[in-house]
């Protein structure tokens, strides 16, 4: 019988695309080349389609009978059913366009020509040796089973099969703890480890405590899920739960995720965990105060040794109230922050925090000595959001905002300036969605945008990002070229970056600009000046010796660390208009503490370099 069945049933729409390689394939199909003659009826009335792994035997015979090869113990073969992913697996073409037709249970016979089989020009599959490849065969198919199947190795090496879906979208991770019930067997059914055990077995995901092919499987399943995760050999490596595995070609493993653990590596080097011992309500990490919000936690704090003394716990030592807390302003220890940013309402972790983390960059406690490492118990009682501008008049945004940029200006003053630049950011990014109403709400509106970008730019000069900081008075100045404020914070941000004739033409542009700046710009011009005769004198001294050398010779040049600290006077603009307001860097800004640089950080391009060593031109040997 022809195959003139194939579409009638069981194939989901595809989208119009391209023609693949298994649609090119399809057209060499012709008719008489591939015939089907039922066996044995199946049941049911779902066919494979693309996704799904298909478990079958198969038998290959001559025309008159003879066993080419089997996988089917009847036939001499070792029992072992083929699996493949439809659309996923390399096929034999006449597999590729019957297997879809055949029902659960079914057995037929495929009567193929050669191009059909190992004798199809480019076929994907290499034929076994000594395989008749030029004659027409018969193949004998019984459908075992077929479903939907998650991919989770390329190679197709590791499948899983749902039983029953989980609950929630996460799934565990390293370094995750993890308790599931776990059975194994071969394909012919073998048992290799039982689910007899009273507890569902424990492990710590990515110690390779289980075959990795498993874990692999058990990584994209959520809590109570069910599923089969077939696993062939090149993914059953060694493991406490299987510790021999030569000999096997493929494991099924039975699963059942029972629970886990969110255990997480805040830093990625093992030094700063969140383990969670209590779940909290709600969905991870949705339902997370991500986003900077009012808190509120218990929480107890112990010193990392070996009697893990308590040194602190609300609930004794703050009359019983919980401690509420404005994140991203820098109120208690970094560490303590990041974790609790991750935890869901109700939630209670254990957090083990380094020293740096801690508290040796945070005010200490008088109990706690210099160098402690932490850990802390804290449960989060809540969290309520920050105000939605959506419905706001446009004053109350601003007040708003107002309110965010000045909590910035203090984080600037105590050198937090990541966390400054982050408030600074959060209103413009709010800005996006705000729309003036009339010339006077529009002109506060680009006042108050300007000051933020200025705000931003001076965080990137305190934390030595100087191209940042050009970039973002670029936006104030693309806009109004003779905004003085940007004018001096750019020529600031060139000088800090060794582009001297820049924040010379920065400093000359204020004056023109605006006659008041004129003592500003001179201090600065100065200041410049000093710089660079400061930045030529290093750079000679660096390369002294390196054009006395005769041809061929080798100049040991010293590199020394330059630690440069100046002080130059803003603008003075008052504490209004284009000034910053009273943030830590307006009208008396210091450009202060620049980063240690090395003598690339001024390297003006080798011409400007020469240049200002009086050398025009200059060949190196």
């Amino acid at each position: 019988m022809a195959i003139v069945e194939e579409a009638e049933q069981g194939f989901i729409p595809q989208k119009k695309k391209s023609p693949s390689d298994e649609d090119k394939r399809k057209k060499k199909i012709v008719p008489g080349s591939l015939m089907k003659a039922l066996m044995r009826p199946g049941w049911g009335d779902s066919r494979p389609s693309d996704g799904d792994q298909v478990i079958y035997h198969c038998t290959i015979r001559t025309l008159d009978g003879v066993v080419v090869e089997s996988t089917n113990a009847n036939n001499g073969g070792k029992g072992m059913p083929i699996r493949n992913v439809l659309g996923k697996s390399k096929m034999l073409l006449g597999l590729l366009e019957g297997i879809p037709t055949m029902l659960k249970g079914e057995i037929a016979m495929f009567k193929m020509k050669p191009q059909l089989h190992y004798g199809e020009d480019d076929c994907p599959i290499t034929a076994p040796t000594g395989f008749p490849k030029e004659d027409e065969l018969h193949f004998e198919i019984e459908m075992i089973d077929f479903f939907k199947a998650k991919v989770i190795s390329d190679d197709l090496g590791v499948i899983k099969k749902v039983i029953t879906e989980g609950k929630g979208w996460e799934s565990p991770r390293e370094p995750y703890e993890v308790k599931a019930w776990i059975s194994a067997k071969t394909f012919d059914g073998k048992e290799i480890i039982s689910r007899t055990q009273r507890e569902p077995f424990f492990f710590t995901f990515g110690k390779s405590e289980v075959p990795k092919g498993l874990e692999m499987g058990i990584g994209t399943m959520a809590r109570e899920e069910k599923a089969v995760i077939y696993v062939t050999s090149q993914y059953l490596t060694q493991s406490p739960f299987i510790p021999e595995v030569e000999g096997y070609e493929e494991v099924y493993f039975d699963v059942e995720l029972a629970h886990f653990v969110q255990v997480r590596d805040m830093l990625g080097d093992g030094r700063l965990i969140k383990r969670r011992i209590q779940d909290g309500k709600g969905e991870f990490p949705m339902d997370c105060p991500l986003h900077d919000s009012l808190l509120r936690v218990h929480y107890k704090g112990m010193l990392l040794n070996e009697e893990n003394r308590v040194f602190y716990d609300t609930r004794s030592d703050n009359n019983g109230e919980p401690l509420e807390f404005s994140s991203g302003e820098g109120l208690v220890p970094e560490g303590f922050e990041m974790c609790v940013r991750l935890m869901l309402p109700g939630e209670v972790a254990l957090v083990t925090c380094p020293p740096d983390y801690a508290y040796d960059k945070f005010p200490r406690p008088a109990n706690v000595p210099e160098g402690a490492h932490i850990q802390w118990e804290i449960e989060l009682l809540g969290f309520e959001m920050p105000k939605d501008w959506t419905g706001m008049n446009f004053q109350s945004i601003m007040d708003d905002a107002e309110k965010i940029r000045s909590t910035g200006n203090r984080l600037f003053k105590e050198g937090k300036y990541e966390l400054a630049k982050a408030k600074y950011d959060k209103v413009l990014r709010e800005f996006n969605h705000v729309n003036p109403q009339d010339d006077e709400e529009g002109k506060v509106f680009v006042d108050t945008r300007n000051l933020l970008h200025l705000n931003v730019a001076a965080c990137y000069l305190k934390m030595g990002e100087c191209k940042k900081s050009i970039e973002t008075c670029n936006k104030v100045l693309d806009v109004n070229p003779a905004h003085v404020k940007a004018l001096y914070r750019r020529g600031m941000a060139y000088m800090e970056g060794g582009d001297f004739e820049e924040a010379k033409s920065d400093f000359q542009n204020m004056i023109k600009a605006d006659k008041s700046s004129e003592p500003d710009a001179k201090a600065a011009l100065l200041k410049l000046k000093q710089k660079e005769q400061e930045t030529k004198q290093k750079v000679q001294k660096q390369f002294r010796g390196l054009f006395d050398k005769k041809p061929g010779e080798i100049a040991d040049v010293g590199a020394e660390d330059i630690k440069d600290k100046t002080v130059a006077k803003e603008p003075n603009k008052g504490e209004e208009g284009e000034s910053d307001d009273n943030n830590s860097e307006d009208s008396n800004e210091v450009v202060e503490d620049a980063r240690q640089a090395r003598w690339f950080s001024f390297w003006p391009g080798g011409r400007k370099l020469f240049s200002s060593l009086g050398l025009e031109r200059c060949t190196i040997l």
